[in-house]
This record gives C-alpha cells, structure tokens and sequence, in this order.
C-alpha cells in the first residue's frame, strides 16, 4: 500500500508504506515550511526559533516515532515542545496556547493499530489547507530542506499540563452546569478503546457531575481491542458492557478523540450522525447562529437550524473544508456526520470532549425539564432519518468521465435539485443521495438518506445501478 496524503497529514503502514525515511522527509519538510510561513509572518527570527508542538496516541510505535520526529525537527533548527500522549484536539489546543509556530499529532486517527500518521496543524492549531499541503510537498519532493548549524540547534521540552487545560476550557464554556449533571446521579460507561482519550476523557466526565464511572478500555495500552472505528458494528462488545453494568448510557471515542459516539441504555445507538445534532440544538438555545456539517451529513442538522430560525451551510466532506465555511459564514456550532463536533468557542477542530461535554448537559436539561427519562426517549426528539452507505469500484478513475456521468444523472433526476460542489448531491423532497468519487482508489462512495432504511437502501442501489450503466455504456 502507498502512502496516503492529504489536508490532514500523512499515513500509513508502519514498516511498510510509512518508513523512517519518509517520516524524516516530512518532518524536514515541515520544518523548512514553518520556518517559511513564520518569515511571511514577518516575525524577527533572531528572537526565537520556530516552536512545535508535538503529541501522540497510545499506538505502540508512537514513541519511536515521536522521538525520530522530535529530533528530526530539532537538527532543523526548531524547539520542540513534546506533550507526550494527547488527544488531536488537545494538541490543537496547545499549539496557540504555546505561541507555537505548528503542531504534529502522532495517530492514525481510527486506522488498525499496524497504521501511524503525521498529522500537521499551523500555527493557529489548525490542519493545513490544501494550499499549504502543496507547499509543503514541493518543499519534500524538491527536498528544500533547511538545516541547522551545530550551534543553532533547537531544543526538546516535555509540558504535560495540556490535559488539564483542555478539561478547563471545556468546563469554562458558560452553557455548562456541573451541578446540574451532577444532579442525575448518572451511571456512565467509557469506552476509549485504550486509545489516547484513556485518562483525559473519564477525568473529563467525573469532573462534569457523573459521580460513577465504568471504564472501558481505558488503560491506554493502544492495542485496541476491537476495530477502533465507533461504528455500531464495531461496538458488540461495548453495547454488552452498557448492559450488563445497568449504565443510563455509554460514550465512546476514537483513539484520538475527535469522534464520538452514543450509546442509549437499551444498547440503541443514539447514532453517529445525531451527536452533532444534539450538540447544536441546545447550544443554539443559549448561542444563536448559524451551523454548519459536510453534504454527505444528515439532514437532520437543517431540521434544527430551521427550529432555531438559522442558516445551515454545508461544505466539502474534509474537516479542514467545513472550518473554512463555518469561518466565512460565522457558525457558532459545526462538524461533521461522523461524530465529530466542532465549537469555535473552544477551538476549530472537532473535539469529542465538547462533544461529551454538550451532549451530556443536553441530555441533563431534557429531563429536568421532563422530570426524567431515558436516552432512548431523548433520541426520538429529533428527525428521524436513516442513511446507507455504499461504494462501486469503477475501472478507472477518469475525472472528465466521473463528470459526464454525474452530468447525465443530474439531468435525468431533474425534479432533484444538484450540487455539484464535491460530486453529485441529488436533493429530493424527503430524502437526499451523494455521490462522492475517493480521492486515492477507482470508487465512488454513494450516501443515500431518507425517512426509513428501505427508502434510503432502495435509493442508493438505485443511483449504483445508474452509475455502473452509465459506465458499460460510455
């Protein structure tokens, strides 16, 4: 397998396509351009060295890694702060509150364990755009790689303090009321998946109000017990736990807690693409404006921006491209379908523990204000649709004929109003579908939404068939 890049780093196999050499080429090649943008910023270098931050998941190859980068990174002339083990958003967090020049996150997100990453942040704690990627990749492929002399080395400092200051901030946000959580006497399961929310995210809740905890998965090993990915069936085992320990509900994260997923205390799934939802409707009781996810997330999210009397924007599916539209457009509260919630208040980079965070004191207002009742009956608050996700591999990945066949299908659902601005979105009366080409292999990913899981199946096999036709006949 290759090594895959984009807007949020590189990754790869470790020992196979993500290789020492490679990940030394990157770490030269971000150093060369944080020492660039910092010039552009017209900032007096004889002053300070560039600043990086960097952190990891459990992933047992994340200390090797992280020393090669580190001192990578110091032989480059720059000084680098190690927050050691730490979630995505918390380096994302770090980065400004160190007056860093960038970051490096150590994870591959929710990859099998055999997989690591470099996930590259600017100084604003933020994942490059597209632009920045490409200047960084002419940096790697030209290697215009900048060196220190002997006695211009940079230095390597450890901070350990950033847990706490992200549980801070969370708690700060002026919509959060401890003593109201407190108040349910809640019993709460933890999955982390021995991933790097393994201390951070039980610290978090017991600090919320939610006196008694049932870990899982919490001893930060990172061999993960289980596909990491929080998907429903990938959580058979977690789902068993929540029952057997009599729990009002569990919260689940990736190995580096920028998603999350609810489970209800029949075992339900409060669903991954409702977590933003649930967020945004009752932060936007207390913060009035506009929200914002990605097109190949529910329309759920217009249904309460609609309640709220406020614009929905959706972007490019990509993290990176729906912080650019919520900056542009002024959204208080956005993410993506996938669990990922992101709160400009706190940073601009999804982030599970705002997500627990609000989610929790969501829940804690709905019953005070029904003096009770389940997660199971919180979930039926909100519109209910049901999506399918499916893919076809097609034989080539020719964009001009991509487009010619999107060209086709909008005209003939022409009742549909289209979006082409990341594929084909075919918007019906009740029900949407996306039609989305992989930037890395030969396949179109198909997103089909609508009120029942037969409707929503029927529509995505249907613009499968459309596709696969189309191409035997061009």
């Amino acid at each position: 397998m290759s090594l895959m890049i984009s807007v949020s780093g590189i990754r790869g196999i470790v020992g196979d396509s993500l290789t020492p050499k490679n990940l030394t080429t990157f770490a030269m090649a971000f150093a060369s351009w944080v020492l660039r943008k910092k010039t552009d910023r017209k900032e007096r270098l004889t002053e300070q060295k560039p600043r990086i931050v960097i952190g990891r998941d459990t992933r047992p190859t994340g200390d090797a890694i992280g020393n090669l980068i580190s001192n990578t990174l110091v032989l480059c002339g720059c000084d680098v702060i190690d927050i050691g083990i730490a979630t995505t958003p918390t380096v994302e967090i770090a980065v400004p509150a160190e007056e860093a020049d960038g970051g490096l996150i150590i994870t591959a997100s929710h990859n099998p364990v055999a997989w690591n990453a470099l996930k590259m942040l600017n100084y604003r704690g933020e994942f490059l755009n597209l632009g920045e990627v490409n200047e960084l990749l002419e940096i790697a492929e030209k290697e215009l790689f900048v060196y220190a002399q002997w006695d211009t080395l940079g230095t390597i400092s450890q901070n350990d303090r950033y847990d706490n200051l992200h549980i801070e901030k969370v708690l700060q946000l002026s919509c959060i009321d401890t003593a109201s959580i407190a108040a349910q006497n809640y019993r709460v399961l933890v999955d982390c998946v021995e991933g790097a929310g393994y201390s951070i995210v039980p610290q978090l809740c017991s600090k919320l109000g939610i006196e008694h905890i049932v870990p899982v998965a919490c001893g930060g090993s990172g061999l993960f017990p289980r596909n990491p990915e929080p998907i429903e069936e990938n959580l058979t085992s977690t789902i068993a736990a929540l029952k057997e320990s009599k729990c009002d509900f569990a919260l689940v994260v990736d190995p580096d807690v920028d998603r999350l997923a609810v489970i209800c205390e029949d075992g339900s799934l409060f669903g991954e693409e409702y977590t933003l939802v649930a967020c945004a409707d009752f932060y936007l009781k207390q913060n009035h404006g506009p929200v914002a996810n990605n097109l190949s997330s529910s329309r759920a999210l217009r249904d309460i921006a609609e309640k709220h009397n406020v614009a929905c924007y959706s972007a490019k599916v990509g993290e990176v491209n729906v912080i650019e539209i919520m900056k542009k457009m002024h959204v208080v509260i956005g993410g993506e379908g996938n669990g990922g919630v992101i709160l400009p208040e706190l940073h601009y980079g999804r982030d599970a523990l705002a997500g627990i965070a609000l989610f929790v004191q969501a829940f804690t207002l709905w019953r005070a204000e029904n003096k009770g009742g389940l997660l199971s009956q919180f979930r039926q608050q909100f519109p209910n649709y049901v999506m399918s996700k499916q893919k076809i591999q097609l034989a080539s990945t020719d964009r001009n004929l991509l487009e010619k066949i999107f060209t086709d299908i909008a005209q003939h659902y022409h009742t549909a109003k289209a979006n082409t601005l990341d594929g084909l979105k075919l918007d019906f009366t009740d029900s949407w579908v996306h039609l989305r080409p992989s930037n890395t292999e030969p396949i179109v990913r198909i997103y089909a939404e609508a009120p029942s899981k037969g409707q929503a199946e029927k529509l995505a096999s249907e613009l499968k068939h459309d596709i696969e036709k189309r191409t035997h006949n061009l």
